[in-house]
């Protein structure tokens, strides 16, 4: 187990290193979606157009090694070119399935709110049961399978705001922000003359990527702990702030990230402080603010804050470190 800790460990960091080649002074960022890659879950990538969003998926993609495809989300798409169709082939005189762009490792969905909420719905079933029902057959997804979705909240004309059946599927939305004065000054130096892109190399595979899934579902969770994400997820829901709370996946996504959090960290075992750390990433995506919150200009992440703090957090290694 320790040394399965271990290999997660330098893969990341490698991988880190590698994506930082390209996106710099965003390592929470890139650590964030190496987590979910290791959960099998999925980023919404959410901000402003121009800092980066598309870049990073595009670096993780190929820093992981893992095939990729990108789905660039316009008005005129349709479900079929996401999913795949059958096709009437003239000399077999049957029909062949053609697959669509969510046949990949990684899905990079570019600007996912331009597309219809027809097309949109196409991902629901990948995302959630890793697989896609055509025409009555269902095909299954390899593994590692995860959509890289971006989206700018602030242009809305043109877009479809997406539905929370939707948004409930992604372990984590991520806010890139303009980056600090320094690393912009290093992009300007480093991606004037030629594209980062072009020269960065794998630095793991398909193959070592599910191994090191395998490793962290292997990752020890106490009692205690799975008791702490479910006050956690339940206090959501009774908050006088949120219409809507927390669901039962986001319990499961909370849990899943932290193992992921806590393999990175060196650790065969998930503390409180792996599910503190990830709720603000993991949670304000799904629930919604009461009509009061919102004239208070109260954000969901403030309120999911406000939770944490007052949910009284197991304490003492033995009951949640020890077997």
């Amino acid at each position: 187990m320790d040394s399965d800790i271990q290999i997660v460990q330098q893969v990341a960091r490698a991988a880190v290193e590698n994506v930082e080649r390209v996106i710099v002074g965003k390592r929470h960022e890139v650590l964030l979606a190496l987590v979910a890659v290791l959960c099998r879950g999925h980023v919404l990538l959410e901000d402003v157009p121009g800092v980066g969003k598309t870049v990073l998926a595009k670096a993780i993609a190929r820093t992981l090694g893992v095939g990729f495809k990108r789905i660039q989300f316009t008005p005129d798409l349709l479900p079929s070119d996401v999913t795949g169709v059958s096709v009437y082939n003239q000399e077999t005189h049957d029909f062949e399935f053609k697959p669509g762009a969510v046949f990949a490792n990684l899905v990079v969905g570019d600007e996912i709110n331009r597309a219809s909420p027809k097309t949109q719905s196409a991902l629901l079933e990948c995302m959630e049961e890793q697989q896609v029902t055509v025409d009555g057959t269902t095909y299954r997804l390899e593994t590692p399978f995860m959509v890289l979705a971006t989206q700018n909240p602030i242009e809305m004309e043109g877009t479809y705001p997406l539905p929370e059946a939707q948004r409930d599927r992604f372990t984590a939305r991520v806010s890139m922000g303009y980056p600090d004065v320094y690393a912009e000054a290093a992009m300007l130096s480093g991606h004037a003359g030629s594209d980062p892109l072009d020269d960065l190399e794998p630095v793991s595979s398909a193959r070592e990527v599910r191994a090191l899934i395998h490793a962290v579902h292997a990752v020890h969770v106490s009692d205690a702990v799975r008791k702490y994400v479910v006050d956690v997820v339940h206090a959501t829901r009774r908050s006088s702030e949120l219409r809507l709370g927390a669901s039962p996946r986001a319990s499961l996504q909370l849990l899943r990230t932290g193992k992921a959090q806590a393999a990175l960290s060196g650790r065969g075992y998930v503390l409180p402080d792996d599910i503190q750390q990830l709720a603000g990433s993991v949670l304000p995506h799904r629930v919604i603010l009461t009509p009061e919150a919102q004239i208070a200009r109260r954000t969901a992440e403030q309120v999911v804050a406000d939770v944490i703090r007052a949910v009284p957090v197991p304490r003492g290694t033995d009951e949640y470190g020890s077997r």
